[in-house]
């Protein structure tokens, strides 16, 4: 057992304090936390890192003659690449650019992480010596020049000056005073696991060896970087939840994206939604079925529902949804659908162009689900947490070659024999098109309140607040307009067709913002739980839960179901062609396990309806 310092010189307790809170463990990660290792042998050394706004940049030296050289090795001091070309020069440069400081950012420090090859007391001689003829870097209070490597006596250490720092090993015993120069702790990782970043994880007595020198470290106050560490992805998430305070990387641009990212690739939940246990009681019953209800979850795939998923700590309604099957998504003429075909597959059980809606391939008008119900005195409402006139809504109403066409889209609305659509308006909404609805039996309100329970009336609903999302304090508008869609529909004699959309899953997906999906995620997981609970009290109720196709690509690489944290990365900023869950529930539900393309669930939910 190895002790950091003689055990009758201990650090006084409110010393430990005071230095712990000025390197507290980082909660959320920035480039300031990123150490630009071997920085050198980079196709820009020291700029690339520096640009990127890294905390902790590294320079093996050698003392060649007078000169410090920068280099890996004996056979790289030949190339004569001195460390005051390198690395003085530009950074002395950037900290009078920045009125004394190193970064534009006053309170954002560097760590200039100077590994020492040759003999140590002469080469942090000529060191020092080289440094005062700098004393933009020497007065600089947010710059650290700490030396590692080949290393001084750490009696010694208070005998530098105070713009001298040591990186400290964790093997060695340090006095109080000889502790106060230590900037951070480094270790070889390979002392602790063999562990290569991938595959599986770090193997719990290793993981347990690991801790303990971080939390000494921290105990100290001081930072901790562990070099010959794995440098991908899997890896940074897994120093990031060891709460490692610098993470070596050689990989400079790929880190600083990931770490500017983090914000969006990374969520710990402080929302969640009440979980319904069903009875199953009706679940996979063969009579034919009065009600359907279908819930599109516009760009959810099976990532977005795990991230939901684990946001919430490790429940979700859908979930406890036992039929389950797989739907293929692409378009006609595309292999990634957007969502107008994706939805009109649905509506009508064609596939049609990118952009179409509610018309076929070559433009023709398609017979709609709300159409053929409509014959049979089946009543439908749609609700949904977007634009009415947005793709997936209008696919059951609108018969358009270009789905931003939202003014003729509205002049479709007013056509069909949809009794609803609640949810948000657009710019192409005038006093006209109000009108013109109005002309056509439709009441125009901006609020849910404003319609009856037992209304028989036509409604559409343009509410801002559906257009918000739940991190923009949108409340719980879905969930309560879908729960007064029921009320409204389930009033009637003849059964309702209820299609719900969670329109905004897809905007997070196409922003890349894990936070945005994982919220979104939850938000219409209330409506799946109200969905089932229905249909239970009913008995005669089929929900199916599904999507129109994938956005952002995806892949969740860290997470923790007791905290409700996730963390992903997202592939494209636009929809893949990967095939979407659909969960099914109550009578008839059995007809949805498969792989399949959409256009069959169109057939699926006429069948459960009987009707040919």
């Amino acid at each position: 057992m190895f002790r950091l310092f003689p055990t009758y010189r201990l650090l006084p307790l409110i010393f430990v304090l005071a230095i712990s809170s000025a390197f507290a463990q980082p909660v959320n990660y920035s480039t300031a936390n990123a150490h630009s290792h071997n920085d050198y042998e980079n196709a820009v050394p020291f700029r690339a890192a520096y640009e990127a706004g890294f905390g902790s940049i590294e320079a093996d030296i050698f003392l060649e003659g007078d000169q410090l050289i920068v280099a890996h090795d004996r056979e790289g001091v030949k190339q004569q690449r001195t460390l005051e070309a390198l690395y003085l020069k530009p950074l002395a440069n950037g900290i009078r650019e920045h009125n004394g400081h190193v970064y534009a950012d006053p309170g954002k420090p560097l760590q200039l992480l100077i590994d020492i090859k040759t003999e140590a007391i002469p080469t942090l001689a000529k060191l020092v010596s080289l440094l005062r003829q700098y004393p933009d870097l020497t007065a600089c209070k947010t710059l650290k020049c700490v030396i590692s490597g080949n290393r001084p006596d750490p009696a010694t250490f208070n005998t530098y000056p105070d713009f001298i720092w040591f990186d400290g090993e964790l093997n060695k015993t340090y006095t109080t005073n000889a502790l106060t120069k230590v900037a951070l702790f480094s270790d070889n990782l390979r002392n602790y696991t063999a562990w290569k970043g991938y595959k599986s994880s770090i193997p719990e007595t290793e993981l347990q060896r690991l801790q303990q020198s971080i939390q000494r470290s921290h105990s100290l106050g001081k930072p901790i970087r562990f070099w010959n560490a794995p440098d991908s992805i899997t890896a940074w998430y897994q120093f990031m939840d060891l709460k490692v305070d610098f993470i070596n990387t050689d990989r400079i641009s790929d880190m600083a994206a990931f770490l500017d990212k983090l914000g969006a690739t990374s969520f710990t939940s402080t929302f969640s939604n009440h979980a319904y246990q069903p009875t199953y009681k009706s679940d996979g019953a063969t009579r034919k079925v009065k009600n359907i209800i279908l819930l599109i979850g516009d760009g959810t795939g099976l990532a977005q529902w795990y991230a939901g998923y684990t946001a919430n700590k490790g429940q979700l309604n859908v979930f406890r949804m036992r039929h389950i099957g797989l739907s293929k998504t692409s378009s006609h003429d595309n292999f990634v659908t957007d969502s107008a075909p994706g939805s009109t597959a649905f509506s009508s059980g064609e596939k049609t162009n990118n952009r179409y809606v509610g018309v076929d391939h070559t433009g023709a008008p398609l017979t709609l689900l709300p159409m053929i119900l409509a014959m049979k005195k089946i009543r439908t409402g749609l609700v949904t947490c977007g634009d009415i006139t947005d793709a997936t809504p209008a696919d059951f109403y609108a018969h358009r070659m270009d789905r931003d066409s939202s003014a003729a889209i509205f002049t479709d609305l007013g056509r069909s024999p949809v009794q609803f659509v609640w949810g948000a308006g657009n710019k192409s909404f005038t006093p006209a098109i109000q009108k013109q609805l109005e002309d056509q039996q439709f009441h125009v309100t901006t609020s849910i309140d404003s319609v009856p329970l037992k209304t028989v009336s036509k409604w559409v609903v343009l509410d801002d607040r559906a257009g918000r999302s739940v991190l923009g304090q949108r409340g719980n508008w879905l969930p309560d307009a879908f729960s007064k869609a029921l009320q409204v529909l389930g009033s009637g004699e003849s059964g309702f067709f209820l299609m719900t959309e969670g329109a905004q899953i897809d905007y997070g997906g196409h922003g890349n913002n894990l936070p945005y999906v994982a919220t979104e995620v939850i938000d219409f997981d209330e409506v799946v739980g109200r969905a089932l609970q229905f249909a239970d009290a009913n008995g005669e109720t089929l929900v199916i839960v599904t999507a129109d196709h994938e956005t952002g690509g995806l892949s969740l690489l860290d997470g923790n179901y007791s905290t409700g944290s996730i963390s992903g990365q997202f592939a494209t900023g636009h929809h893949t062609a990967m095939p979407v869950p659909v969960f099914a529930y109550g009578p008839q539900a059995q007809l949805f396990q498969g792989v399949y393309e959409n256009t069959a669930l169109f057939g699926k939910m006429l069948k459960a309806l009987g009707i040919n």
